[in-house]
This record gives structure tokens, sequence and C-alpha cells, in this order.
């Protein structure tokens, strides 16, 4: 498995997978890979014939108080495990070959689907992720994208680009991955110690609890709301950040729990912004 990093290069390879008849599936992360990773990158394996993984720590994401400096990086590590996984090459790039000196061409959703959840308290953070996520597919040229649903707001704004601006790639949504005691897996969970890891399993009890309230009927989004807040509260390492039941689709609020719903929640624990959810149809 190759490990390029220039645009030029990660061009020609997949030019020569395409000439060969090649399907091209892509998985875009930041490294510091973990289950949810792998699966990506397994999934991408089974319906495609070249798998392109590319690593690369977004600085435009990242406000100017977060953790862009002390990020998990390893690529060895990574290139090993997505080796393992089914990964046919990987794209790491540089900063500076990204963003060249100069650069201030951007991608920006608007409306409520990027200012709500995350948007609301990382202001910029969307900006990043769709002009980062616009090169890569304009550089790699995928059939299909991977994704995880753990960023369910991610994946709603990349979904509302790719169709206004009629990129030819299919994105491919794949469920959480979970530890066994329930913590969504996170390159983020490596700041956690052996009491805050503890205590953010609070995060995966609510939501679960809250798929039972609703299951046994209950459809006031409020109530259920407040008694997820309630309950994290319990946790007294835990700061609340926000929680939300909205449109699955849209994010938009909504006054009824029915439909697509998405529960979704983003706490810090220590030096970590942990994010969860739970989709479900009602």
């Amino acid at each position: 498995m190759q490990i390029v990093k220039t645009i030029k290069e990660i061009r020609n390879e997949i030019k020569r997978a395409k000439s060969s008849g090649k399907s091209i599936g892509y998985v875009p992360t930041m490294g510091f890979l973990h289950d949810g990773h792998i699966s990506l990158i397994k999934r991408a394996h089974k319906e495609n014939d070249f798998v392109v993984v590319s690593i690369f720590v977004n600085p435009t994401q990242f406000g100017p108080s977060e953790d862009y400096e002390s990020y998990p990086r390893d690529l060895n590590r990574d290139a090993n495990l997505a080796e393992k996984a089914g990964a046919d090459i990987i794209f790491a790039p540089s900063v500076k070959e990204m963003y060249p000196d100069g650069f201030s061409t951007y991608v920006k959703v608007y409306g409520n689907i990027s200012k709500k959840l995350c948007g609301q308290s990382r202001e910029g953070h969307f900006k990043g992720v769709t002009t980062v996520v616009s090169k890569l597919f304009n550089i790699v040229t995928p059939d299909r994208a991977y994704f995880g649903q753990k960023d369910a707001q991610q994946l709603a704004i990349i979904k509302k680009m790719v169709k206004e601006l009629n990129y030819d790639i299919e994105i491919v949504p794949c469920s959480i991955v979970r530890e066994k005691n329930g913590l969504a897996m996170s390159s983020r969970n490596t700041y956690l110690n052996t009491e805050e890891r503890k205590a953010a399993l609070i995060l995966s009890k609510s939501l679960f609890k809250a798929k039972e309230m609703i299951e046994n009927g209950e459809n006031n989004p409020e109530k259920v709301r407040n008694f997820i807040i309630e309950n994290i509260k319990t946790e007294k390492l835990t700061e609340i950040d926000y929680v939300e039941i909205v449109n699955a689709d849209t994010l938009d609020n909504i006054d009824k729990i029915k439909g697509k719903v998405l529960i979704a929640l983003a706490v810090k624990i220590g030096q970590a912004r942990l994010i969860d959810n739970i989709q479900m149809e009602v």
C-alpha cells in the first residue's frame, strides 16, 4: 500500500485505477484511526475496487481555542490499520499542499442545517469542513464516499452540499461503532482519563433511555430533551454544550416526535468535547 503526500501523486494513481475500469471508494479522515474508521474502510473495500483513505487534520475546521495542535496524530499506525482494513492508498497531504499561500476560496452551506447543534458553538467549523471535503472530492473524484453517522450534522451538511453542487458521488452513511460499554468511538476518547471515560458512559445511556421513552409512546420532544439533560447532569464531570431533538434530514426543530428523528448531544468532559446521537423513525 502506498502513502502519497501530493495532489499530483494521488491524481495519477486514481487515473491509473480508473483507466483499468476500477471503481473508487473514498474514506476521508483526520487520522488516529479507531474501529469506527476501520468499519468505513472495510465497507468501502467490500463495495469498490480501489479504496482511498485520506488522513489530514484540517486546520480550517478548528476554532482558535480548540485542539488542533494537540489532536492525536500517528501516520505509521494509521497506515498499518488502514492497509489491514482494505485500503489501497493513503493520501496524507501537508497543510501547505491543501492550503497554499494566498488561499482564499471557501465553500459554505447556509441555513439552519449548519447554524444549529455544533454550528452554534463552533463558529466557522462547518465552513472548514465543507471546504476541505469539497477540495478532497475534487482531488479524489470517488464513486462513493463513506461517512460515519456519529457526525450526523456533518453528514447532513455534506449530503446537501453534494446534491446542490451536483457532485457525481454517492454518499454512504455508516452506523455508529461503539465500545462494548456503549461509548461512541472517537479519536478524542484518547483525551479521557479513567474517571472521565467512566463518566462519558452517561451520554449513550441517556440516549438509549430516551429511545426507550419514545418507543413506549412519549412524543413530546421537550420532555425527552429535559430527561436527557437531567440524566447527564447526574455525572458531575459533564458540561453540556447542547441536547437537541430535530428532524433527521433538515435538522429543523420539531413539535412532535414523528417521522425521521435525530436525538443529538455534545458534552464536554475534561479536555474532550464528545458528540453522540441516535436516529430513529417513529
